[in-house]
């Protein structure tokens, strides 16, 4: 029998208990904890199925239709719904207003089937007026958005398992090239990266020299607040060359002086000689700055880059959690709009903070550059009609969110307050000094900005994706008053060398900036993109800088020479394009996705390219020739360098391996040679184990440095003046007829091995360490009581002892040696590491929604982590512990609650016939 009550459906666990809160009893709040069902694997279809919907899960030549199953992990999710459903006289979809908001909402009335009522509830703030307001406010579910959701899932399944499988093929396989994958916006921006580098690799630096010199009036004896700095400009009537006069080949773009270093001194030293210097020319420029307009999820996330040194995937989730709490309208937009209501708020706070001349006459505002930007939505600003200053909600926020708030509310102030007004005054000063016996007249030049008007700039500025030049800082300085024809004195007139340098590594924040302005992917995905090409391996950081992998080049180079068009700026933005068409129901999904895959009478659809690729050549696909004799290869492990001898081509090329942490643009012809020609560290013979007569070799090898035992007839030869390893001489196949087949029998057995320890090196490691190495692992003693052995060993989460099935963590790898007995009798006598931390917490919260259970915070063997008592959740790289809130908390249980335990292993049964070879996929 129906209790009356409404069922409001949400994303998010976090929204469920402030929207309960804000609607009463009348309603029964719960969450989808996301998309409730996707396409189905392979394994999951059935088999009258299988030949539709087997390769794809989708049934591309019946209008595509998709195949989708409830995720394994969302079962017990979708059983509380239908249970609550069967209470319910009225449902409510409140799931996000985006496209996969829609698709989610969309999901949900497709598996739950409600008999009752469905409406849809959207909302852009999760405040009491506003989720009020949505109640009464409700609209009917927009299938266009969920048409253009579909696609883009169905656009990307397609695109990625047509794809994928040639890069596994061509340019990685196994291990490593499991982890290869193509999409169709990854790849645009895992080639904007690689794109970059190549820039920098071809860059050709260009040196030029300059002078620099203090000026001070007749009246400061000494460099102050009168004194400013001045650069040479001109020699003779001719302008001096500055970085921006070369173009990237270090060629000149246009006629200037260059100066060389030696000229540069001595018109330095002839100028310090005179030390006067007279102004000649004086010139004031009023100007005007304007704020920036509010944010936006893609210049949120810029920003947040800039200013709070926050990856993409950090800001969204913090922002996404600063929502969820109410104090800011939703995170996923394009719109620099504001409503009427924002846009009092923040004039009324700005000339609260800043005066009544704070803000212009009238309101500012912003319309989206983006043609598909959505103005009903707002940009993202505080919440409620009201703007909490960051000061009053510092105690209900973490650090992060409170520097988010922070940088979120001053943008949205700023954006509705006046202009900035300055005034540039620029000055030049000239010196006739006597160079060589004839007199050069020298021109130096200085500028200064002083703000008659600060405006917007009391609240806000905008940061910056490169670092500010010399020229630019000497723009901040503060002349002093002149006149024509004052006379001022050069002190500290220095040559200054320069060189040009290529455009900078993009960093996240750059990177979304240029995915935005070629209209590539959707600001909401940029994060989860630049995730995937980090955790794909196709790019790295150094400090906030994104570096391209050899491995990136590969497969750019496969996609850019076989899928042109799959990779190309335009087509790629295009695409998006037409998904926003599909969005405003302009464009039918079906006749879209078969020209995209069929293709049509002037486009070759993605089923033709695959089916016609040719033969490709791996490798010369993953080669880049470094010089005549020197190349750059990317093998199974890795990338190396492959010399060639010149004097005997017929001779097997030596391999280098190159070190990780250097860039591709690092990788000259020089350094490649100094890489060649430097002293081999690895395959160094320390001596030989007297106990078994091997040879102990060190060697360095793709996953670190280790030792090995070698049987003393191996044919390798060993170089008596460097120890070094040589190669081994081929070993001769048997004569036709003769080759045996090799059994298990036969097989030799491998040698032992170990890794070297962290604080070891190939260098300096001796013999005697290296066969304690060997030895590991190591028998401590025996336990009186149980009479079980205790070794010392090192794992995979570090160095241990080991007593029967009882482990306990030792503190350093050192110890493995240096144990005693006694020592690890008393590690044993104390409570096991999970015992010493059930009773302690780092931080105990409320009782979880679901369970009913205090939350606490607790630091387990592999790292912090929040449990309920029933569910535990490690709480995510990049968030620090002590930062986590309750509301994290709960999203952190739910999420890890929603994917349910973790598969057992069970072991294989031994079978009493001879095991298959498993078949190939």
């Amino acid at each position: 029998m129906a209790t009356g009550k409404k069922l409001v459906i949400v994303e998010s666990p976090t929204k469920m208990k402030s929207i309960q809160g804000y609607l009463g009893d009348d309603y029964e709040v719960l969450s989808s904890v996301g998309h409730i069902r996707d396409l189905a694997s392979k394994k999951d279809i059935p088999a009258d199925k299988k030949t539709a919907y087997g390769k794809y899960s989708i049934d591309i030549d019946n209008d595509f239709d998709p195949y989708y199953v409830v995720n394994d992990r969302k079962t017990k999710t979708v059983a509380e719904l239908k249970r609550a459903l069967k209470n319910a006289d009225e449902v409510l979809l409140a799931t996000d207003e985006d496209r996969e908001g829609e698709a989610i909402a969309w999901h949900l009335l497709e598996v739950l089937k409600p008999k009752v009522p469905v409406r849809r509830m959207v909302f852009h703030e999760i405040t009491k007026d506003a989720i009020r307001a949505a109640v009464e406010d409700t609209r009917e579910l927009d299938l266009a958005l969920v048409d253009a959701q579909e696609t883009r899932r169905l656009l990307d399944r397609l695109y990625g398992w047509d794809v994928s499988p040639v890069l596994w093929r061509k340019v990685g396989s196994g291990r490593e090239g499991a982890a290869l994958s193509a999409g169709r916006v990854q790849s645009a921006a895992t080639r904007m990266v690689v794109d970059r580098e190549r820039e920098r690799m071809a860059f050709i630096s260009a040196a030029y020299w300059d002078v620099q010199a203090l000026a001070l009036t007749k009246s400061s004896p000494e460099p102050d607040e009168a004194s400013f700095t001045t650069r040479l400009a001109r020699v003779d009537g001719a302008a001096l060359a500055r970085g921006t006069d070369f173009d990237d080949r270090g060629a000149l773009k246009k006629v200037v002086v260059v100066l060389d270093e030696a000229k540069a001194r001595t018109l330095a030293a002839a100028i310090e000689g005179v030390g006067e210097a007279s102004v000649t020319a004086l010139e004031s420029k009023p100007g005007t700055r304007s704020p920036k307009p509010p944010f936006t999820t893609s210049t949120l996330q810029q920003e947040s880059g800039r200013k709070l040194s926050m990856s993409a995937k950090h800001a969204m989730s913090v922002a996404q959690r600063l929502y969820e709490k109410g104090f800011i309208t939703y995170m996923r937009t394009d719109s620099t709009a504001l409503s009427t209501q924002a846009i009092t708020a923040a004039r009324e706070q700005a000339v609260s903070l800043y005066g009544e001349k704070a803000v212009p006459l009238n309101p500012r505002v912003y319309r989206s550059k983006s043609k598909n930007a959505q103005e009903a939505h707002e940009a993202i600003r505080p919440s409620g009609e009201q703007f909490r200053t960051p000061a009053s909600v510092s105690g209900e926020l973490d650090r992060d969110e409170q520097r988010m708030y922070d940088l979120i509310w001053k943008r949205t102030v700023a954006s509705q307050m006046a202009d900035a007004k300055y005034e540039t005054t620029t000055v030049t000063l000239t010196v006739d000094a006597p160079v060589d016996g004839a007199v050069q007249r020298a021109e130096f030049t200085a500028s200064g900005t002083v703000y008659t008007f600060k405006g917007f700039l009391e609240a806000y500025e905008e940061g910056r994706d490169e670092k500010r030049s010399d020229a630019d800082k000497a723009d901040d300085q503060s002349l002093p008053i002149l006149a024509i024809g004052d006379t001022l004195r050069l002190k500290e007139v220095e040559p200054k060398g320069h060189a040009t340098t290529p455009k900078p590594r993009y960093t996240e924040a750059s990177l979304v900036k240029a995915l935005e302005e070629k209209g590539i992917g959707r600001p909401s995905t940029f994060a989860s993109i630049i995730d995937v090409i980090l955790d794909r391996g196709y790019v790295t950081k150094r400090g906030q800088a994104l570096v391209p992998s050899w491995l990136a080049f590969s497969v750019v180079r496969l996609l850019e020479e076989h899928f042109a068009d799959l990779v190309d700026y335009d087509f790629t933005a295009a695409l998006e394009d037409d998904l926003d068409a599909i969005a405003r129901g302009e464009q039918q999904r079906t006749a879209w996705l078969r020209e995209f895959y069929f293709g049509s009478d002037t486009q070759p659809g993605l089923r033709n390219i695959v089916e016609n690729l040719g033969e490709i050549d791996a490798r010369e696909l993953n080669a880049t020739p470094i010089s005549a004799t020197t190349t750059l290869r990317f093998g199974k492990y890795g990338p190396y360098l492959d010399i060639i001898d010149p004097e005997n081509a017929d001779a097997p090329p030596r391999r280098v391996n190159i070190p990780e942490d250097l860039a591709p643009d690092e990788l000259t012809p020089e350094k490649a040679q100094e890489l060649i020609d430097a002293p081999v560290a690895g395959n160094r013979v320390l001596g030989e184990n007297p106990e078994t007569g091997k040879l102990v070799v060190v060697k360095d090898g793709r996953f670190g440095p280790y030792v090995e035992e070698t049987e003393p007839e191996d044919p390798t030869a060993v170089d008596e003046a460097t120890g070094e390893v040589l190669a081994a001489p081929q070993a001769q196949e048997p004569a036709s007829g003769t080759k045996k087949k090799a059994t298990k029998k036969d097989a030799a057995p491998k040698p032992r091995t170990a890794s070297l320890f962290k604080s070891m090196s190939v260098d300096t490691i001796d013999l005697e360490t290296a066969l304690r190495l060997l030895d590991l692992p190591r028998t401590v003693g025996v336990d009186p009581e149980s009479e079980e052995p205790i070794t010392a060993q090192n794992g995979r989460y570090g160095p241990y002892l080991k007593k029967g099935t009882d482990s306990r963590t030792l503190d350093s790898e050192q110890l493995i040696f240096d144990v005693t007995l006694d020592q690890a009798l008393a590690i044993y006598a104390l409570p096991k590491y999970g015992a010493r931390r059930a009773s302690s917490a780092l931080k105990e919260f409320e009782n979880d929604p679901v369970s009913g259970k205090p939350i606490k915070l607790k630091d387990g063997r592999f790292g912090p982590y929040v449990t309920d008592g029933e569910t535990n959740a490690t709480i995510p790289r990049g968030e620090v512990a002590m930062d986590i809130t309750f509301e994290r908390a709960v999203e952190l249980i739910a999420e890890k609650r929603a994917k349910g335990p973790a598969p057992k292993r069970t072991p294989a049964r031994k079978a009493a016939t001879t095991r298959k070879a498993p078949a190939k996929k």
